[in-house]
């Protein structure tokens, strides 16, 4: 995938995004996490894209709820095989 498309995207990519999306993935954000989680992707986008993760998710998981987490894992593991 272009990283200069994506690079865009993520620049402009806003905290509503990221809530949108959650909720239509079913998780409900509480604002604390909303900020963990847009900071991580601003920060890390090509990590996940390119890199090992590993860390970052680790970083997370200690950050967000238990059940927002899981989401994230399992969000990332369907989506990576698509990149």
């Amino acid at each position: 995938m272009n990283i200069l498309l994506i690079s865009e995207y993520v620049k402009r990519l806003k905290k509503e995004d990221i809530n949108n999306f959650a909720l239509k993935q079913g998780v409900v954000l509480e604002d604390f996490e909303l900020d963990i989680i847009y900071d991580y992707i601003k920060k890390y986008y090509k990590t996940f894209i390119y890199g090992n993760p590993r860390p970052i998710l680790d970083e997370v998981k200690d950050k967000v709820k238990p059940l927002t987490y899981n989401k994230i894992e399992n969000l990332y593991l369907q989506f990576k095989d698509k990149l």
